[in-house]
């Protein structure tokens, strides 16, 4: 069952930030929004308490009776507002009507008489209108005290309400999404450390187990220290291996040399003639078996890390060399093998870079089939110096040529007794050298070209004058 997809931790991070955030905002504007509506809310009551004690301020109680006398102009100045209607009422002591809407007294709910200096604010309704009313106590001397009421409509302070909602609300959404992409910011940057830290493991492999050396915070210093020891206990791991491998090819190839020798001596002495085709059948196992353990010899080699890579050698020289070792051996019926070479000066390793070349060849001979051409080139391009092999034969299907250069992987096609490890070899070589190997067409007919590319070597340095 595949592995469900899971999510990232940026993304996690983000959430659990934005969840605090999402709870805390709208409940920071609600109470933001409370305090300013109040504030808002007693500077307009304030407006009418002013009103009250402008109306208080016109009482006349110098006779028995309390009176008030509010001229038209006052009148008009009492009652001025651009948004909403103003009322207001003027009672005496004993709660008759001195000055003003006499029908404010029916307010509902109609609020209890003052005393002398307190006031009382309300929300009321009259004739089906919503109110705002403030009703002050103001003494009357001997009489009593008189009550002062005045109340408005809600035309601004709704208008108010309005603006002061819609603004918290633009402000609280603005300030969310800013909160947001600083927490988004902040965990990007909290986490490039991390980004770092998989880019330079990603570029580990068992040939590169060099320890973690970046600076990191000191969260992550344990990751690290973590990843170096397993990197250090691998490095052993492989190194174990290798020797292994190394020691075990190298104790096969002594005694496999000689039982080849042993059997084609046997085959050259008299003897029955019918046993010919099983002394055939066993130099060619032992063959094979003494060609696998040269492989596997050559595949330690090629991991081994602490051999120079780094040395002045040319593609032309490995390949005339090879040539060289290649006449001297028996080819198969009608197997033509020839050299196309050019000068490719490069940075490798000779002895390697032969193996490689003895593999492609080696494999070229073996599955081209009778009668095959095998061309050799080298030279160099805009990309660096290069070496291949080519031949006529049946090739490698493009789908399965990645796989073919895997270790014991051979095509569905083909023939022969080999093991498999060949281009594996020549492909753990090739990248050993920084270089990479390719299976390519043959450039007429069929067949397959195995194409090896190195980096362009440094130029020499000059010589000292």
């Amino acid at each position: 069952m595949p592995d469900r997809p899971r999510s990232s931790l940026q993304r996690r991070l983000f959430g659990w930030l934005l969840l605090p955030l999402l709870v805390a905002l709208p409940l920071l504007g609600i109470a933001l929004y409370q305090q300013v509506q109040h504030s808002a809310q007693s500077w307009l009551d304030e407006g009418l308490e002013d009103t009250a004690l402008t109306l208080a301020g016109q009482i006349d109680l110098r006779g028995s009776e309390p009176r008030i006398d509010i001229s038209a102009t006052m009148d008009r100045a009492l009652r001025f507002d651009r948004q909403d209607d103003v009322f207001y009422l003027v009672l005496g002591p004993g709660g008759d009507v001195l000055q003003g809407d006499a029908g404010l007294a029916e307010v509902q709910p109609r609020p209890a008489p003052q005393l002398a200096g307190e006031s009382h604010y309300g929300d009321v309704r009259l004739r089906g209108r919503e109110l705002r009313l403030v009703q002050l106590g103001h003494d009357c001397g001997a009489a009593g005290v008189c009550q002062i009421l005045v109340a408005e409509t809600l035309h601004k302070r709704d208008a108010l309400q309005r603006e002061i909602g819609g603004l918290v609300a633009l402000n609280g959404a603005g300030l969310a999404v800013l909160l947001a992409l600083a927490g988004w910011w902040a965990i990007r940057q909290g986490l490039t450390p991390l980004t770092g830290l998989s880019a330079e493991l990603e570029r580990r492999d068992l040939h590169r187990l060099t320890p973690l050396t970046a600076g990191l915070p000191r969260e992550l210093v344990p990751l690290q220290a973590a990843f170096n020891r397993l990197f250090e206990r691998l490095g052993r791991a492989a190194e174990a291996q290798r020797e292994f491998l190394a020691d075990a090819a190298h104790q096969l190839r002594t005694p496999l040399t000689s039982l080849q020798t042993e059997i084609e001596l046997a085959m050259l002495e008299p003897h029955d003639r019918r046993v010919d085709p099983l002394l055939e059948r066993l130099r060619l196992r032992v063959v094979r078996s003494a060609r696998l353990a040269q492989q596997l010899l050559s595949l330690a080699r090629a991991e081994d890390r602490s051999v120079d890579v780094g040395q002045r050698i040319d593609l032309r020289d490995i390949a005339t060399e090879s040539g060289q070792d290649w006449a001297h051996r028996s080819l198969p019926s009608g197997v033509d093998l020839g050299f196309e070479l050019a000068g490719a000066p490069a940075l490798g390793h000779a002895f390697l870079l032969r193996e490689l070349l003895e593999n492609l060849i080696h494999n070229a001979v073996t599955y081209a089939g009778p009668g095959a051409r095998i061309t050799v080139r080298s030279g160099t391009d805009g990309e660096g110096p290069w070496l291949e092999v080519e031949d006529n034969g049946p090739g490698i299907p493009v789908a399965e040529r990645p796989a073919a250069m895997q270790r014991f992987r051979r095509g569905s096609s083909a023939a022969g007794a080999g093991s498999g490890l060949g281009l594996a070899i020549a492909a753990d070589i090739a990248a050993r050298h920084g270089g990479r190997l390719e299976l390519l067409d043959a450039q007429s007919g069929s067949g397959l070209r195995a194409r090896l590319s190195l980096p362009p070597p440094p130029p020499d340095p000059a010589p000292a004058a």
